[in-house]
């Protein structure tokens, strides 16, 4: 099965994503470890180094897909190029394919969740309070293939036990 993440920045998609991938003994494949690791390799950052991420997570995700194992994809996938790019590969491998939308619901909770977080994701920039607004005006609706595929939205408002055991249901039921 291919479980495909979905939110903005800080939303809590990477919380919720890793302890799926522990529950469902599912390998996790996150874009922003990768796209750090790009712009680490000098690759410039006026690149489309976002893009090149997104790709090099598919070729790891088919390549898990091969192994006989699940994988959830842990992106932003705000726009549909990005969600479509999941869709083809689940057509293309004869996957399931399942979509998880995280959102935060209190502007001024994810605010601080924005600012108060900190990875370790070196030479990639962390978005701040700002970049909810900006975020917000990029992430567009559902439509096309990945609007027909079944998808869960999950308000981070929630606690996590409750929000992890929704996405269990979703994903198993």
């Amino acid at each position: 099965m291919l479980i495909a993440m979905a939110g903005l920045p800080a939303a809590g998609k990477s919380t919720i994503a890793g302890i799926l991938g522990g529950r469902l003994s599912a390998s996790v494949v996150s874009v922003d470890p990768i796209e750090s690791a790009i712009l680490r390799a000098g690759i410039g950052s006026d690149q489309p180094t976002g893009l090149a991420a997104y790709l090099a997570a598919e070729t790891i995700a088919e390549l898990v897909l091969e192994s006989g194992h699940d994988v959830i994809v842990d992106a932003v996938n705000g726009v549909d190029p990005a969600r479509e790019q999941w869709v083809q590969l689940a057509l293309s491998r004869g996957e399931t394919l399942r979509f998880i939308e995280v959102v935060c619901s209190d502007p001024e909770l994810h605010r601080e969740r924005l600012e108060a977080r900190a990875r370790r994701l070196p030479r990639l920039n962390q978005p701040r309070g700002y970049a909810v607004e900006q975020s917000l005006d990029e992430y567009l609706p559902w439509a096309g293939a990945s609007a027909l595929v079944p998808r869960i939205t999950l308000d981070s408002v929630r606690p996590l036990d409750v929000n992890v055991d929704a996405a269990l249901a979703f994903i198993t039921g």
